[in-house]
């Protein structure tokens, strides 16, 4: 049952992946990866936010929490295209766009994951 759920929350969370880079590509445009960027701070602050919950109060149960963060945030985050999107940047000789990248990446999605287990904490409460 519980390799069900994360199997459900993966499709939950690819099509919540594929919705925001559809939006972002819409509302920024297609030169930069936004929605990426976008989607792997969103999810750094959601995987935050569900384990300091999950893992402090009761309120997510083990199962939920698994289903969550191995599931959803599992086919939502795209790290592996931050990857392979950055390299292109650099191929194409956008070395600009592709340090940019790897700094707002990493700084905001660490951010985006302290500022969850913050927020976290204040649920827990």
């Amino acid at each position: 049952m519980r390799f069900l759920l994360i199997c459900l929350g993966g499709a939950v969370g690819t099509g919540a992946r594929y919705g925001v880079q559809v939006l972002c590509v819409r509302v920024c445009g297609s030169h930069f990866p936004y929605g990426t960027l976008a989607v792997n701070v969103i999810g750094s602050f959601l995987i935050g936010l569900i384990n300091e919950i999950a893992f402090t109060t009761a309120f997510i149960p083990p199962t939920v929490r698994v289903m969550l963060t191995i599931g959803v945030m599992g086919g939502f985050t795209t790290f592996s295209t931050f990857s392979f999107e950055t390299l292109e940047l650099a191929k194409d000789g956008a070395w600009l766009g592709a340090g940019l990248n790897i700094v707002l990446s990493t700084a905001l999605c660490l951010a985006g994951c302290g500022l969850g287990m913050s927020l976290g904490r204040l649920f827990a409460r």
